[in-house]
């Protein structure tokens, strides 16, 4: 059985992150988990074991389906429309 393969790399860019947190926990006071940041364009946003989960809502408001890690000794990947992780 093959790897499951992420289709969207096309997506993956140079970007610099929004913010030094959860942008938008941030914006409303909010607390969070562990940080997501968007390889398309760079929106940090919060893990879905936060109470506000806005990396995920970030995917689904955008499309931009890869994020990686933004926590400090981590370095995978994630495609939400492949369900695939990798290094």
């Amino acid at each position: 059985m093959q790897n499951p393969i992420c289709t969207h790399l096309d997506h993956i860019h140079n970007v610099k992150p929004s913010a030094n947190g959860c942008e938008d926990c941030l914006k409303i006071g909010a607390t969070w988990v562990h940080l997501r940041e968007c390889l398309e364009c760079g929106h940090v946003g919060c893990c879905d074991d936060s109470p506000n989960r806005h990396a995920t809502k970030h995917f689904h408001a955008t499309k931009h389906p890869i994020i990686r890690s933004a926590e400090r000794g981590e370095s995978w990947k994630f495609c939400f429309i492949d369900q695939v992780m990798w290094e």
